[in-house]
């Protein structure tokens, strides 16, 4: 079932929302060649227990399935092929010429906020800066696209006109969703579609939009039995920006901005 939102649940939404822009702010000041993921990961949580908050991941059983390891981090560190949901590591050392993708979620006053955002780390080559950019611009198009009256997939559309018309592959098999009081709830927000499909938007519907694009013709992310992570099927590089949305009148209002 959809959930709309009253005002009230939303500016809750906005707390979580503005604290989880603040984490990843502050990780981009840390993230630099040398650091280990599971530091990374260690400063995140210490930062949201700091403001009186929760890791939404940390801990995390999908609804639903039963004898999945619950997740063990607070954030997902995912670098180059990892699509999503890279468990941090003090084995995982982040190096120059890098892409990294940070997943966090938190959850505070009764609600969650949920944003992704891919980090540069020094100097990539140049169609890895390009897929990067174009993952971004997808995000932002997604969003143009979440105003009442219109149909969900024309989220979507939008997401996989821009990412294909520079021959990237979108991820079919990872999809954004509705959130709220939970982590993850209805609907399920692909990042490819037909445009005028799926179910109307209103008012008070809260997304979170989340395009995953690859550079090379990988159009699903595996993870090998038991793991958390996901990769591409072909090995090429992946890119990863969310954001947790209110869908307006007029146009959008971004939560994790």
């Amino acid at each position: 079932m959809i959930t709309i939102k009253s005002e009230r649940e939303i500016e809750l939404m906005r707390e979580a929302g503005r604290l989880v822009a603040r984490v990843l702010d502050m990780l981009e000041n840390e993230i630099r060649p040398g650091i280990s993921t599971k530091r990374l990961d260690e400063l995140a949580e210490q930062f949201i227990r700091d403001h009186n908050a929760v890791p939404s991941f940390l801990n995390y059983v999908p609804k639903g399935e039963s004898g999945v390891t619950p997740y063990p981090a607070t954030l997902c560190v995912s670098i180059n092929e990892e699509v999503v949901h890279g468990v941090p590591s003090t084995k995982r050392i982040i190096h120059e010429g890098e892409i990294v993708s940070v997943d966090c979620g938190v959850y505070k006053s009764g609600y969650h906020g949920d944003s992704a955002r891919t980090y540069i780390i020094g100097e990539v080559d140049p169609a890895v800066r390009q897929l990067v950019d174009v993952t971004r611009e997808c995000l932002d198009l997604g969003i143009e696209q979440a105003v009442e009256g219109n149909r969900l997939h024309d989220i979507s559309a939008a997401i996989e006109k821009h990412a294909r018309s520079f021959g990237y592959s979108v991820i079919e098999n990872m999809v954004g969703h509705g959130i709220g009081s939970e982590l993850h709830e209805e609907p399920a927000v692909p990042n490819y579609g037909r445009p005028h499909t799926g179910v109307k938007l209103r008012s008070g519907m809260t997304l979170a939009i989340e395009p995953m694009i690859a550079l090379g013709r990988s159009r699903r992310a595996v993870s090998k039995r038991g793991a958390w992570a996901a990769v591409t099927e072909d090995g090429s590089y992946s890119a990863h920006f969310e954001h947790t949305i209110a869908i307006g009148k007029a146009q959008a209002e971004i939560l994790t901005k």
